[in-house]
């Protein structure tokens, strides 16, 4: 059994309903997007818990070996190797371990939304494509798939009938909005149902596409 992932915890307000587990990009912690959920406005009592993972800290071949926060290596820049396929297995099996104690202390599955930012990205569509468990929602942030080319022979169907909504920044430099685009081209040609934002904006999140986050998340996580 692998470490367990600690993380940043943002209580419900209200009665617990829905969890949100919501997984950030290389280099960051679980304390970077956890200031984004007073500015999503939800409603009072809106009973979502939000779970904000810290990935393992870990050398990043790219970075000259540096040790940073990561779900996984990045070995070159070839955007078709981009991804360590057995680092993205590992950190999915390890977030997977927070949605079954979600589950066992009595969310249920359709009540989980599990989200990524870049490298949170890549896990969160792991997850939900390559999976067993039926999320209410997966929201995948600024970020692209890892063996996309492998998806329809790995796919599972969990999550034919679960809401994507698909994000990008249309002046992302350090991972360009063709990758997203074309990660969101594979899930739909593969069943799955997605829906499209893009920004003017470049590797981060802007108020707009906060505002269509809360939007969205309302939407999927209604009682």
């Amino acid at each position: 059994m692998s470490e367990r992932l600690q993380y940043v915890d943002v209580p419900a307000s209200g009665q617990h309903r829905a969890t949100v587990i919501w997984l950030h990009g290389l280099g960051d912690s679980g304390n970077g997007f956890a200031p984004i959920v007073p500015e999503l406005h939800l409603p009072e009592n809106h009973g979502i818990r939000f779970i904000f993972p810290h990935a393992p800290v870990q050398p990043i071949t790219i970075n000259n070996g540096m040790s940073m926060r990561a779900w996984y290596d990045i070995k070159s820049l070839d955007f078709n190797s981009r991804a360590d396929v057995a680092g993205v297995e590992q950190s999915a099996a390890q977030v997977q371990q927070l949605i079954d104690d979600e589950i066992a202390a009595g969310i249920p599955s359709n009540k989980i939304v599990i989200a990524g930012f870049s490298q949170g990205g890549v896990i969160a569509y792991h997850l939900a494509t390559r999976g067993q468990t039926t999320f209410a929602g997966v929201m995948t942030l600024s970020t692209y798939m890892c063996e996309a080319d492998k998806l329809a022979a790995e796919k599972t169907s969990a999550n034919s009938a679960t809401p994507f909504m698909v994000c990008h920044g249309q002046q992302d430099d350090v991972v360009p909005m063709f990758l997203g685009h074309s990660a969101y081209k594979s899930i739909t040609a593969n069943g799955y149902q997605a829906e499209w934002h893009e920004y003017v904006m470049q590797h981060n999140v802007c108020m707009q596409e906060i505002r269509d986050i809360s939007s969205w998340l309302q939407k999927v996580l209604a009682q």
